[in-house]
């Protein structure tokens, strides 16, 4: 795909400095890029990259003053790192867009599908599934019976999703994750043997929610596990039967919460982070990496650190604290020898 400075600029609502015709074919970064390069500039700590790049278009900032000669062509814009963003998602859109049902693959009598879905070839397409327009499922997609996915949603390949899950609009799914595979509950037994509780519930995701690659969601023992709208997951995090994400949260990579637990909104949750279950984390709240939590989080907006997790700020104190104690053992052995000392004249 090829643009012209002139498209360019039209989509970023940007002013042209240069050669308006000049055409770009792929994006780079400003130090590596070349001729036929579309770049950035946002950070000044790259500035000087502006005058040795060979990227033939920039985008940079409105008020960026120009020191030196340079043969790229520049679209001013009022913030650039939110211009190319914006560029990029338009570009991803343009590389991934599919349509059409390739073969091999199976699709249900009974399954409905809207207008320019993509089915990928080996996909699995259930009983009574209802896919909307735009939907695009990948390559060995498995999608069980009686699974609603919403208008513009993508499901890369590999992704598997049981049976009666709900997935909204603009909801993305990387290759390798579960979604709606059973809670982990066994019931023990009088000979120490476990039973298995049947997981009858199911995974409701609302729209424009991310998932990464290779997390899995497990399905509710009865009624729902739920990821409201907006929430973004990262790769390798589990959820537990009966969770329940609000809106707008973040999690980061190898996090893991426990079955009933409730996340509030805006929650920000660091990389391996772990909570018990059964406990309710409140809106607003941050939490460090490698952070547990064991018991619930009652007050919204604040940071937490540590395990068991404590607020921010003691958490810090205590490493402080902890830092020293070599030396404080090393005080209270003079101490000691010295009351010794005392004692035995």
């Amino acid at each position: 795909m090829q643009f012209t400075a002139k498209q360019i600029s039209e989509i970023v609502d940007g002013s042209i400095e240069g050669d308006g015709d000049v055409v770009v074919s792929r994006v780079e970064k400003i130090e590596e890029a070349s001729q036929g390069g579309l770049t950035f500039l946002a950070n000044p700590k790259y500035e000087s990259y502006l005058y040795t790049t060979g990227a033939s278009i920039i985008i940079v900032n409105n008020d960026l003053v120009v020191e030196e000669p340079m043969s790229a062509t520049l679209i001013r814009v009022r913030n650039a790192y939110t211009a190319i963003t914006l560029l990029l998602e338009q570009y991803n859109k343009f590389r991934l867009h599919k349509t059409g049902i390739e073969a091999p693959s199976y699709i249900h009598p009974s399954a409905k599908l809207g207008e320019d879905v993509y089915v990928g070839a080996f996909a699995y397409i259930g009983n009574e599934v209802v896919l909307g327009d735009n939907v695009s499922i990948y390559p060995q997609v498995y999608i069980g019976d009686n699974v609603t996915i919403g208008a513009g949603s993508i499901l890369f390949p590999g992704v598997k999703v049981y049976h009666d899950c709900v997935l909204g609009k603009n909801v993305v799914v990387h290759s390798g994750t579960v979604i709606g595979s059973d809670g982990f509950g066994f019931a023990p037994q009088e000979d120490g043997t476990y039973r298995k509780i049947s997981q009858i519930g199911n995974v409701v995701i609302e729209d424009d929610v991310e998932i990464g690659s290779n997390s899995t969601i497990d399905r509710a023992t009865m009624g729902h596990t739920t990821i409201k709208k907006g929430v973004k997951l990262d790769n390798l995090i589990q959820l537990a039967h009966n969770v329940e994400v609000g809106e707008n949260s973040v999690i980061a990579a190898q996090t893991g919460i426990s079955g009933s637990t409730k996340i509030g909104k805006n929650v920000v949750l660091g990389g391996q982070v772990g909570a018990v279950g059964h406990i309710t984390i409140a809106d607003g709240s941050q939490v460090q990496a490698q952070s547990g939590i064991n018991r619930s989080i009652e007050s919204p907006g604040l940071k937490w650190a540590g395990t068991p997790a404590s607020q921010f700020q003691n958490q810090m104190r205590t490493q402080v604290v902890l830092q020293r104690l070599p030396d404080l053992e090393r005080r209270l052995d003079q101490i000691e020898k010295l009351i010794k000392k005392t004692d035995e004249k």
